[in-house]
């Protein structure tokens, strides 16, 4: 009989926003190698519902170049973990993205100014695009 040791970790959760997802089309940056190199341990990607109804809003409704962009966005999301939070936080998306990571304190990947403030405020670690070539990390993890 195994079992793993009591001090086997759970991988690492790391929500995204929906911009993460257009990183790869926009910047031309793999973002799973780039997490993949600046942990080098196992995580999680994780999409949230409201994350994910965004970017189908934008693959239905955007400019023709956004519809394209968030239908290659939504397909990289289907390689992540969807997980429905609908019934728990009112709100917007980025209060939703802002609450869960709170909770399970983990990093969030996102380019938005002003969700990175509101996440770094409540010293939760951000990851974002630094000078359009790679992913950075700001704040312990």
């Amino acid at each position: 009989m195994t079992s793993e040791p009591k001090h086997a970790r759970k991988p690492l959760k790391i929500i995204l926003d929906s911009n993460a997802l257009f990183v790869p089309f926009q910047f031309k940056i793999d973002i799973f190698e780039e997490l993949k190199r600046l942990f080098g341990k196992n995580f999680d990607l994780v999409l949230l519902l409201p994350v994910k109804r965004e970017l189908e809003k934008l693959a239905q409704r955007g400019s023709p170049k956004m519809r394209k962009s968030a239908s290659y966005a939504l397909k990289l999301g289907e390689k992540c973990i969807l997980f429905d939070i609908n019934e728990k936080i009112p709100g917007s998306t980025d209060d939703a993205i802002v609450q869960m990571a709170h909770e399970w304190n983990c990093p969030v990947f996102t380019n938005d100014r002003e969700l990175r403030k509101r996440l770094r405020n409540i010293n939760v670690p951000v990851i974002y695009v630094r000078q359009k070539s790679r992913l950075e990390v700001d704040g312990m993890i």
